[in-house]
């Protein structure tokens, strides 16, 4: 690899080691809605391959949203989590059975919650001492 692909992945991951909770959370849906982007103009262009990559790694990221939900945080994270499991399996659908619309409903479901994610951070006070237990419970996430 050369120097400059080298600091940037160096770079990338100074940024998610030193991220707030908040701010991890917020990336996690930025880089989902990116990935499901990306399939959705991969699947418009038959380049299936592409989609398939991009639908699982959208996949993992809502793996690991599903993992870190703490369900005992707010009354609405049982619902969050139902949303989490049906698009996994709606993600599932749209690789095997190569569907688009099933992307795009996908798109429609997220994107929404990313902006209230994004607001919500937003709202929390400024951190300059990263408090795991205080900035987690106050998105709901571990």
């Amino acid at each position: 690899m050369n120097t400059s692909t080298d600091q940037r992945r160096k770079y990338l991951r100074e940024s998610v080691l030193s991220a707030t909770p908040a701010r991890l959370l917020t990336m996690l849906y930025d880089r989902l809605l990116l990935d499901l982007a990306r399939a959705e103009q991969a699947q418009a262009a038959e380049n299936w391959q592409a989609a398939s990559a991009q639908l699982l790694h959208a996949q993992e990221i809502i793996a690991e949203l599903s993992s870190s939900l703490k369900k005992d945080a707010w009354d609405g994270a049982e619902n969050l989590f139902g949303l989490y499991t049906y698009v996994s399996n709606a993600l599932m659908a749209a690789n095997m059975h190569r569907d688009i619309k099933a992307t795009r409903e996908c798109i429609a479901l997220l994107e929404p919650l990313r902006e209230a994610w994004h607001e919500a951070s937003a709202s929390l006070p400024a951190q300059n001492s990263w408090d795991p237990a205080r900035s987690a419970g106050s998105l709901g996430v571990a």
